[in-house]
């Protein structure tokens, strides 16, 4: 099973919740697809589109279960990056981590979310 991430406000989630579609963030809107990371990607994918943020969730979604409109896309150094165009189904989430600011500012992941 694999799982791909997005990082996006509490509050982005919960009106998602309530219509049980994400459209995405104002930079999914933007570039016209909702940017996901793998789990490898995350911790550059934070540092440099999150920096400072605070009320930030992490939702795991697997892959299978959304292959119909996702796109594996060259960005990043180079790496293949999943797209999904089209709105999130909210059912289709796995899991839902806090992401938090430490007193340095530095986003903080769940314990043992890496290992």
């Amino acid at each position: 099973m694999s799982l791909v991430y997005k990082v996006c406000t509490k509050d982005e989630w919960d009106q998602a919740l309530a219509k049980n579609v994400y459209a995405g963030s104002s930079i999914d809107h933007q570039d016209g697809f909702i940017h996901l990371s793998t789990k490898k990607q995350l911790k550059e994918t934070v540092t440099k589109h999150f920096k400072g943020k605070e009320n930030l969730i992490i939702i795991s979604f697997r892959s299978d279960k959304i292959q119909d409109k996702l796109k594996w896309e060259i960005s990043r150094n180079g790496d293949f990056f999943p797209h999904y165009y089209g709105d999130l189904d909210t059912k289709f989430a796995e899991e839902i981590y806090g992401l938090h600011l430490n007193a340095n500012s530095i986003h903080e992941f769940p314990e043992n979310f890496f290992s």
